[in-house]
């Protein structure tokens, strides 16, 4: 979530936002709110976490349990006095590795967020987790994930124990093109926008199929089950757009990406009153954007979460502690010796 520094994001958080609850951030959890959806939703599994987990994932370092199954050039010994850190959530383990047996390839998703920042990490450099192991780097690498930890109900007015969990979603291939971040105020659907900051040609034409299959879907399915008036959602609309699948749900907060709109528009859009409705002329329209060919946002050359990354010898370091030593020693070399040419320069000026 970003954090005023200067004077020119002040204004920021005097934004109309009715005050932030815990319980309003543990609606949005996937595991409250995916058991009463999963007709809508994709295939996923929900494990809860334990402490001694929780405690691995925040700890410094990537230590990785041992895997019998290991056969590939990875680096990792099958030693049998090497370290587990599963030892103490070992029962925790099992059922992540059942899990992923069962679901072939799985992605994984903590209550709120899913690790995108650290797919850099991954040999396939996407969520794609075909082992336990794959699931817990990309984990631990992941700033979205230590979000989740340490600060997910920074801003409330209250506070709550959180009851952790993972994720396990079945993979599936999907088209980017056709995800939608949907913005509910008042329990009532204000507006629509393309997640993928690309444009395509395609969409203009089911805009508005698209919109009523949305509004729809609010109405039939998250109206019913879900508790707050404001929220927002992200669905995804595969062909032959028929149905809608829900993808997430999100707190109706400044943390969330509003896309192709501004927080500002999105609270004070003026939306007419249910008591004003049957005198309305016409019915409330939601706004649905998609990103214009000459946007200058779309088709950015530069990586996604790019600030996130670390470089690769780091990552390998911090498995091991002597490999770490020995990057920093090599390190301390460089800086030196940097510093004793930066004194010679200065003596020839």
């Amino acid at each position: 979530m970003p954090t005023a520094t200067d004077s020119s994001e002040r204004p920021l958080t005097t934004l109309p936002f009715p005050p932030l609850t815990a319980t309003h951030i543990l609606n949005c959890s996937f595991h409250s709110w995916y058991p009463k959806l999963r007709q809508v939703s994709p295939k996923a599994r929900v494990i809860p976490l334990t402490d001694p987990f929780l405690d691995y994932l925040r700890a410094d370092g990537i230590v990785l349990p041992p895997d019998v199954r290991r056969d590939d050039d990875s680096g990792y010994s099958d030693d049998e006095d090497e370290m587990d850190p599963a030892a103490d959530w070992r029962d925790l383990h099992d059922e992540i590795v059942a899990t992923v047996k069962e679901l072939g390839k799985a992605v994984p998703k903590l209550n709120w967020s899913a690790p995108k920042d650290a797919t850099w990490i991954a040999t396939t450099n996407d969520m794609e987790c075909r082992s336990a192991n794959d699931i817990y780097l990309l984990l631990k690498s992941s700033d979205f994930v230590t979000h989740d930890l340490e600060h997910a109900l920074e801003g409330c007015i209250d506070t709550a124990p959180i009851p952790y969990h993972l994720a396990l979603r079945k993979s599936f291939v999907l088209n980017p093109a056709l995800e939608f971040r949907c913005f509910v105020r008042d329990r009532r659907l204000i507006a629509v926008s393309q997640r993928e900051m690309n444009h395509f040609d395609f969409l203009s034409t089911l805009r508005e199929s698209f919109k009523a299959k949305i509004e729809d879907f609010l109405e039939d399915h998250l109206l019913p089950n879900f508790p707050d008036p404001d929220f927002v959602f992200d669905v995804y609309i595969p062909p032959p757009h028929e149905k809608v699948w829900l993808i997430d749900i999100n707190p109706w907060a400044q943390r969330t990406d509003p896309l192709l709109f501004s927080w500002l528009e999105l609270l004070t859009m003026p939306v007419p009153d249910d008591d004003d409705a049957e005198t309305e002329e016409e019915i409330f329209d939601p706004e649905f954007r998609l990103v214009a060919r000459d946007d200058p946002e779309a088709n950015l050359a530069s990586a996604k979460y790019s600030a996130h990354k670390l470089p690769r010898e780091v990552v390998d370091a911090g498995m091991t502690p002597s490999a770490m030593k020995d990057m920093m020693e090599e390190w301390k070399k460089v800086m030196d010796k940097g510093g004793q040419d930066g004194e010679s320069d200065e003596e020839d000026d």
